[in-house]
């Protein structure tokens, strides 16, 4: 009777495993919203923490650089055979508790079930029930990744080709300041709305694909020097100095951009455990005198700008306190390059634990 009573709860165990597997599969990458996994954050924090053992010997942000670029792509790759291990576990507990003679018999089963071998004959219904079931879903959870490697590459593909753009308008790092001064020079300071309408697009893209296929934070750009995450900084700045400083028509567009892109910084925080106030107030990381060297770049530069500079001051700080301490913290996370008011002070992230987070709502 214990041997019977054992056997059902070894089977179910294995039940489980291949259940909990095959959920994390589908949250990964079927499921179209925000939904951590368990099994897949531990991949991921795992594989970074080899790589934290290669960075310490890598001294040059371009020697970080070019491990980092492998942390994401291996990281998606290490996924799917910890998955096939799962499932390989599972059913051979489900083997063992169905009567298979040992645990190497139901390995063997199980391995040749999963891999589609058919070395291991499979004598019973029972088994043959398995066996069929475990091929079946071992081809589903590797097509799962080969299929959705071209979605992952067709969302930075789009994510990179406005990052790339933007090097033509704000400079290399990017630059609020260096933005406008170009924008005068060439006579399209009336041109901004343009601006702000498509990259409050960007953001609205950017955290759909950043929370349903996280990985993508971390997909490095093709040049060294150019990051989606200091982009998005520089282009938040240019709009919170269009919005506060710059002696131009409001435009509400650019209101609407900044509203769309600390939304944006936040749900994707949200999603990696960071820590930020949903209603932001006080100091910011910007020094009142970096302001007022920006300030004075851009009045050397023949742009204009509202007379109140400490009236100014204070909206610019009103509107960068919204994605101040997000921005900094997501340039840490991803190893951004330097670039002026975002990474060049950013926070750097410890290890997240080996847990769920917490979800919190974003304003």
């Amino acid at each position: 009777m214990l041997e019977i009573v054992g056997r059902i709860v070894v089977f179910a165990v294995g039940v489980a495993i291949v259940a909990g597997t095959f959920l994390s599969a589908v949250r990964t990458f079927v499921l179209p919203r925000s939904a951590p996994d368990q099994l897949t954050r531990v991949i991921f924090l795992l594989v970074r923490r080899c790589f934290d053992i290669v960075l310490r010997r890598a001294p040059a942000y371009e020697d970080r650089d070019r491990v980092m670029a492998l942390y994401a792509p291996l990281a998606l790759l290490a996924m799917p055979p910890v998955w096939l291990i799962c499932v390989l576990s599972g059913y051979m507990a489900m083997y063992w508790a169905i009567g298979v003679a040992s645990w190497r018999a139901a390995f063997r089963a199980s391995g040749s079930s999963l891999l589609t071998l058919g070395f291991a004959p499979l004598d019973t219904l029972g088994e043959t029930m398995l066996g069929y079931s475990e091929a079946t879903l071992g081809l589903i959870l590797v097509a799962l990744l080969i299929a959705y490697l071209p979605t992952i590459y067709g969302a930075f593909q789009k994510r990179e080709t406005a990052v790339t753009l933007l090097e033509v308008r704000a400079g290399s790092p990017p630059s609020a300041v260096e933005l406008f001064l170009r924008f005068q020079r060439l006579k399209r300071m009336d041109k901004l709305n343009e601006l702000w309408t498509s990259w409050e697009i960007w953001f609205s893209e950017v955290e759909e694909s950043h929370t349903s296929l996280p990985a993508l934070a971390f997909f490095r750009s093709p040049q060294a020097d150019h990051s989606w995450i200091t982009a998005a900084g520089a282009v938040l700045d240019a709009a919170a100095l269009s919005a506060s400083t710059i002696d131009i028509p409001r435009d509400v567009q650019a209101d609407l951009c900044i509203r769309a892109g600390y939304l944006a910084l936040r749900r994707i925080a949200d999603f990696f455990d960071i820590a930020h106030d949903t209603n932001p107030s006080g100091t910011i990381s910007i020094s009142r005198a970096e302001f007022d060297g920006a300030c004075s770049q851009l009045e050397a530069g023949g742009v204009a700008l509202k007379p109140d500079r400490d009236q100014a001051w204070r909206d610019f700080v009103g509107w960068r306190v919204n994605y101040d301490r997000v921005l900094l913290a997501l340039c840490g996370l991803t190893m951004a390059p330097w670039a002026p008011w975002s990474s060049d002070r950013s926070l750097r992230i410890g290890r997240a634990p080996l847990k769920l987070r917490n979800r919190r709502a974003a304003g």
